[in-house]
């Protein structure tokens, strides 16, 4: 700029001079000369990784593929690329799933006040706390079914799954009595004692015949707040993975094709669903940790 020759004036000025006129720092012309002459294509700084955006977005396309789940997240995508060898960060497989439509749909809900729980319904041990709770789906033959469910608030493990055609207070007690059986050897009075049940304010849970009996096997009822879900969360969150992979996705013509349908899920769901918090473990991995280790302590 100090060689060049004012076409009004016909004498050169200088750098300092010109900016100062002008009301910028010199900084800023030497800056906007730098950047005009870079045509570099923009990069995210630091290492690329082990490969390309194209060859990373065509192996999360595989993993997707090859999940037997739908609806999975860039979390659950992200630990299954690491147990494949492919090291990367979180942020980039969020990046290049956003900017290629591959995130799981979810919706967005209505802004809402304080939560009446302030505090985490999740335990550091399992067989502490069980959440269950009823859905229904709709079967070619036998019209609407309704499915009970109950889940350990501590691996996220399905404890007991049931389908049925009337959804009474005595089917609501099957998945209890399966984990019951399944995890305390046994079906008598106090055999469950310490084990707590959350669940919601229906009919089934609140009838005296529930009540009744899971007094009868020591369990403690912890009934969630009214129009509050998120006190069941865990079992919500269960039933929401059930309906996208397998209620909306298949139909089923009876109701004990469907039951046989739900145990079926349900050894898939504790075996292969990694649950983030636990370090990506499953259900059942989670369970024989747990286990292995008040084995070794006793």
């Amino acid at each position: 700029m100090s060689r060049c020759v004012s076409a009004s004036t016909g004498q050169c000025y200088g750098v300092s001079r010109v900016c100062r006129v002008w009301g910028i720092a010199r900084s800023t012309l030497y800056w906007q000369r730098h950047h005009a002459d870079d045509q570099r294509p923009k990069r995210r700084p630091g290492p690329q990784g082990p490969c390309s955006d194209d060859e990373l977005v065509e192996k999360i396309k595989s993993v997707l593929k090859d999940s037997p789940f739908h609806g999975e997240g860039y979390r659950k995508v992200w630990a299954r690329l690491r147990f494949m060898g492919i090291r990367t960060s979180k942020r980039r497989v969020l990046r290049l799933m956003r900017e290629h439509g591959l995130l799981a749909p979810s919706r967005v809900g209505n802004p809402r006040g304080p939560k009446a729980h302030d505090r985490t319904i999740t335990t550091e041990r399992v067989d502490v706390m069980w959440g269950t709770d009823m859905t229904s789906t709709w079967t070619l033959g036998e019209g609407q079914a309704c499915i009970f469910v109950a889940v350990d608030h501590c691996s996220a493990e399905c404890i007991g799954i049931h389908a049925t055609k009337y959804g009474t207070r005595f089917e609501a007690l099957e998945p209890i009595r399966q984990g019951i059986r399944e995890h305390f050897g046994a079906f008598s009075k106090g055999v469950a004692q310490g084990l707590i049940i959350r669940h919601d304010h229906g009919s089934q849970y609140m009838s005296h015949d529930f009540q009744d009996e899971i007094r009868f096997l020591g369990i403690k009822s912890s009934p969630t707040f009214v129009r509050e879900p998120e006190g069941n969360g865990c079992a919500e969150r269960f039933i929401r993975t059930l309906k996208e992979n397998l209620l909306w996705v298949r139909s089923f013509n009876t109701i004990e094709e469907l039951r046989i349908a739900l145990l079926e899920f349900k050894e898939l769901y504790n075996n292969q669903w990694i649950i983030e918090r636990h370090g990506n473990k499953t259900p059942a991995q989670v369970r024989e940790e747990q286990l292995n280790t008040v084995q070794k302590a006793a």
